[in-house]
């Protein structure tokens, strides 16, 4: 596709007027005739550039406070008519219709005016209508028309434009089409979310302009791609290029630090999205050293977190270690200088935004979309169900391993003693699987499982499991209850001296 058009005439009207004035004073010195309207118009006469007023066009002033400005058959005739079509030729002719070769819009900062909190008036008038119809308008005509519908391809257009003189072909006017429609959509679906937040309307739209390519999937013969703004929620300091399976790491280490915020001194290890080291200490030091205790062999190209600053004591300790990945809300200049040392190491300044609240996954033909567990038990929630009552130290480790577990695959059992998480035992089909492979691993790695506390994801329906933990030497059990036959473990705990409580909140995660 050749079919090269020389830009005459441009409709210019945006919004912001940033990296504008390079691309009007170009199509000036070119002899384009510019037509515009309102604040862009004032812009352009600032300048000392020729700019015709749209309102001359339509011999219709700007009305509605601005509401109506380019909404008019002389303006969107100029951008639909078909050049190669004689009817159309002829209907410009007979109406006095300018023909127009290029469309530079920039939009409403719609999403920018929701995210700063303003009054639903403010919102509803950052719906840009002119804009998008323009946008609209010009993108189905790429065969005739250049439409550019977003201030980050102004710098591609204007070494366009300079390189070829004005004169593009339909290839390019086709490839700016296409980022068109990608702006038209996003927007139309950000206003849709907004009006349906509340979700009245069982709709899914999602629509993210940031987009990057990643090395591979999960797996090397499996495309991979990342959507969003990954710079919103990090800075990278240091490493390789995030892949596919890092970034399902370290979301699941920031789902799980984000129980432990503004908490004392705690670090984390993950390993396949599931924590094998956690430990909360005085400081970020020991926590890290306690957290690497709970499983030295799994941490090894693990993604590490914390939820304070790393210290050059602490990064000493890392740089002994292989990891992926190390998150942390700031570190020292010297720690980093440490860190740094090995150049392949990913070194992420995690930023406090606020997390996603529902979470999309494929399934089948379609998707699923669900609220975000957003439920932390805690002392509020728990029911004491047992005569024996867990003591100050039991209550904290048991609230500590609920965290845990909450964040770690199903079905699973948790094992914490003095804020350091012992074991736990992952995604297993049974949950006496799970609490097998938790006192296995933590007789491992020599954990005194005497006075440490267990935490399940869901109810216990047989006494079973209560019984394994008490053999082990558990002596208090957090779940959520509401099996039928709750009482059977209930029961044993009594007659065996174990504290139990119930939250009354199932923790499931697949």
């Amino acid at each position: 596709m050749s079919n090269q058009k020389t830009i005459k005439s441009a409709l210019i009207s945006v919004f912001s007027k940033d990296g504008l004035e390079p691309i009007v004073r170009k199509l000036n010195e070119q002899g384009v005739t510019i037509y515009s309207t309102g604040g862009t118009q004032q812009f352009i006469n600032d300048l000392g550039i020729k700019v015709i007023p749209v309102e001359e066009v339509t011999s219709y002033p700007s009305i509605l406070g601005g509401r109506v400005k380019t909404l008019h058959p002389k303006v969107f005739g100029g951008i639909l008519n078909r050049q190669n079509n004689e009817k159309d030729m002829a209907e410009l002719a007979e109406f006095q219709i300018p023909q127009i070769d290029a469309v530079i819009v920039d939009l409403y900062p719609f999403e920018k005016t929701v995210a700063s909190g303003a009054s639903e008036q403010d919102i509803i008038e950052k719906i840009d209508i002119g804009g998008i119809s323009l946008i609209r308008a010009a993108a189905k005509n790429y065969a005739d028309v250049v439409c550019i519908a977003s201030m980050e391809d102004y710098t591609e257009f204007l070494t366009l434009i300079t390189e070829k003189n004005g004169v593009l072909s339909e290839n390019d006017r086709k490839r700016f089409a296409t980022k068109a429609f990608n702006v038209s959509s996003h927007y139309d679906s950000a206003i849709f979310n907004y009006f349906n937040k509340n979700h009245e309307e069982a709709v899914l739209k999602i629509s993210e302009t940031n987009g990057k390519v990643l090395r591979y999937g999960e797996n090397p013969h499996q495309k991979g791609f990342f959507f969003g703004d990954f710079d919103a929620l990090f800075t990278k300091l240091n490493g390789k290029e995030l892949s596919y399976n890092n970034l399902l790491d370290v979301d699941a280490a920031v789902n799980l630090m984000n129980e432990f915020k503004n908490d004392t001194p705690t670090f984390a290890i993950l390993k396949h999205n599931n924590a094998c080291g956690l430990a909360q200490r005085a400081t970020i030091k020991q926590a890290y050293i306690d957290a690497l205790a709970g499983d030295p062999v799994s941490a090894f190209g693990g993604v590490l977190m914390s939820n304070t600053e790393i210290d050059k004591e602490t990064a000493l300790e890392i740089h002994n270690l292989f990891c992926e990945v190390i998150i942390a809300p700031s570190y020292a200049d010297d720690a980093l200088e440490i860190l740094q040392g090995k150049k392949n190491r990913i070194i992420l300044v995690i930023h406090d935004i606020e997390l996603p609240k529902t979470g999309v996954r494929s399934c089948l033909n379609g998707v699923l979309v669900q609220d975000r567990d957003n439920i932390t038990d805690a002392i509020e929630h728990l029911n004491y169900v047992t005569d024996n009552k867990p003591t100050k130290k039991e209550l904290d480790d048991l609230l500590f391993a609920s965290k845990i577990c909450k964040h770690t695959k199903s079905n699973t059992i948790v094992l914490v003693k003095n804020q350091q998480l012992l074991a736990s035992g992952t995604g297993q089909t049974s949950r006496v699987d799970a609490l097998n492979q938790a006192i296995h691993k933590a007789q491992t790695f020599k954990f005194d499982l005497n006075g440490s506390a267990m935490a399940s994801d869901a109810f216990f329906p047989f006494p079973d499991c209560v019984e394994i933990a008490k053999n082990a030497g558990i002596s208090s059990v957090i779940q959520p209850g509401g099996s039928i036959k709750d009482q059977l473990s209930i029961d044993y705990c009594n007659q065996n001296n174990v504290s139990m409580v119930l939250t009354g909140t199932r923790h499931f995660k697949h």
